[in-house]
């Protein structure tokens, strides 16, 4: 790819609802229509996400372990997860380059017309240590292939990396077809990697989209966790998927935004539609991927010049 939850978890257990931003009025000035309209989009997917919720946590539980020798014991059964039926088999994951090419080059243009969109923003972190890797700020992603929450967030993920580096390696698929939101397309990043001179990506899918009834999730294993990775998800994330670490600095502990404007659409189209300022996928996944940036931007000291000071990232970052 070129350069250009206590979210829901594994079964959609806790969702946190959109950061209300207080900064829309400054300087005693009102907040702008746009500005109140952008805040009432959020908060009608708040109020979306409370109802899936609700629907969720009546289908299935999630149990965090209860330590963390406890997850080292298992290796990466920190997620237990009760499944209510037994899996279908999800589609093969494919490549295809020209996908891939799309989501990794969204104009600027876009970006800055989405602005925060109606996505949620990461939450900060105070008083650790800043995770690095290589003299660089990491950006740490936990999830599974079978989540369609983790379908969502990635789609944002890959747009937001793509501004700072190349990410390449990545296939796609599609959800569970019997969770919620079933088959939402999305990509992997189980074989992905990442180039930049900013900072790096260290990504961890701890489940595939292959069934197995023998897993706490009825899905197979995939990629084990370090006990550090273990312990962070625990700390921040509630031991709940989707879950992205900005350095130590900002956490993503649910998916940004709804996975139900991608239903029924294909990867072309989702790319496609990201391209699109009007489209609601780029409001969601572009406004996602702006809060992304704008926090990794905090990290990079606003480097590169070009993305940290763009209008598309200098609005996100008023819901961070």
């Amino acid at each position: 790819m070129s350069k250009a939850n206590r979210g829901m978890g594994p079964g959609g257990s806790r969702r946190n609802g959109p950061r209300a931003s207080a900064k829309g009025a400054t300087r005693g000035k009102a907040p702008s229509a746009g500005q109140e309209k952008a805040q009432g989009a959020r908060e009608k997917v708040a109020a979306q996400r409370a109802e899936a919720r609700r629907g969720e946590v009546r289908r299935r539980a999630l149990i965090v372990g209860a330590s963390l020798a406890l997850v080292l014991a298992v290796a990466i059964g920190f997620i237990v997860v009760r499944v209510t039926a037994p899996p279908a088999q999800a589609g093969a994951a494919v490549s295809d380059a020209a996908v891939a090419h799309q989501v990794a080059s969204v104009p600027a243009a876009t970006f800055d017309a989405v602005g925060a969109g109606t996505a949620t923003g990461p939450q900060p972190v105070s008083g650790q240590p800043e995770l690095t890797m290589n003299g660089k700020p990491e950006v740490l992603y936990m999830g599974g292939e079978f989540c369609p929450y983790c379908a969502a967030e990635r789609w944002a993920i890959a747009a937001a990396l793509s501004r700072f580096g190349t990410l390449s390696g990545v296939q796609f698929i599609h959800s569970s077809p019997t969770d919620a939101y079933p088959s939402t397309p999305t990509l992997s990043f189980a074989n992905a990697r990442y180039a930049s001179k900013y900072l790096t990506f260290v990504p961890v899918e701890l489940y595939s989209e292959k069934p197995d009834a023998s897993t706490p999730t009825g899905y197979a294993y995939l990629q084990q966790p370090t006990s550090q990775q273990a312990a962070l998800l625990a700390r921040y994330g509630g031991g709940s998927i989707p879950f992205v670490d900005i350095g130590n600095r900002y956490v993503v502990t649910a998916a940004q935004y709804l996975p139900s404007a991608l239903a029924g659409l294909t990867w072309s189209q989702v790319a496609s539609a990201m391209h699109d300022p009007n489209s609601p996928v780029a409001r969601d996944i572009d406004g996602a991927a702006n809060m992304i940036t704008a926090a990794i931007c905090k990290l990079t000291h606003g480097q590169p010049a070009g993305v940290g000071s763009s209008a598309g990232v200098t609005a996100a970052a008023r819901s961070i």
